[in-house]
């Protein structure tokens, strides 16, 4: 017997995609760009929102020797001499958002998240979907199942992002829709 649970707090997700009791977050780009410090980055942040996570991450300004060491230097000092901030941003952003923040810096081509994190995702996959991730195992492309499904999303989510951005504003506006219609 399941239907006791229907009417349970917390089941299920009123209003459709949009997760129940998490704060909207539409505003945090806006937020971080007046909360964090000027000199930090050479530029805004970028400011990237999920469900559980807000992924905050800023260009630094190269170092005059561009090499892979004094790149990696750079961040370093930077993830190091920020962290107390960093930390108390974070804390800030996620009593307003309800989401754990996640940093990262960028010089040039290198991007460094520090932290970020990795939500469990349950998935119930039959036999097919299963032989599709030993294959990548078995050739190498991934290490375990759990990195074959990451390589899959990832791929599946490079080649359909126009697609998936078209959804989510569509989304976006039955969301408005709703909350405009008449309150039953």
């Amino acid at each position: 017997m399941r239907h006791h649970h229907m009417n349970s707090p917390g089941f299920g997700r009123p209003g459709g995609w949009q997760q129940a009791h998490v704060p909207d977050a539409g505003d945090a780009t806006e937020w971080f760009a007046g909360r964090l410090p000027d000199d930090w980055f050479t530029g805004p942040a970028t400011v990237e929102v999920d469900r559980e996570e807000i992924t905050v991450v800023g260009e630094l300004p190269a170092p005059d020797d561009t090499s892979a060491a004094a790149v990696d230097g750079r961040i370093s000092r930077f993830r190091e001499s920020t962290r107390p901030d960093r930390m108390r941003i974070a804390d800030e952003a996620e009593a307003r958002y309800g989401r754990k923040v996640a940093w990262g810096a960028t010089v040039g081509e290198r991007h460094v998240l520090f932290t970020h994190l990795a939500v469990p995702v349950m998935t119930r996959l039959r036999q097919p979907e299963r032989k599709v991730l030993d294959t990548l195992v078995d050739a190498g492309v991934a290490r375990s199942r759990a990195d074959a499904l990451k390589w899959a999303v990832r791929l599946a989510g490079q080649h359909s992002e126009e697609w998936l951005t078209e959804l989510r504003e569509a989304m976006k506006k039955v969301d408005d829709l709703r909350s405009e219609g008449p309150q039953i």
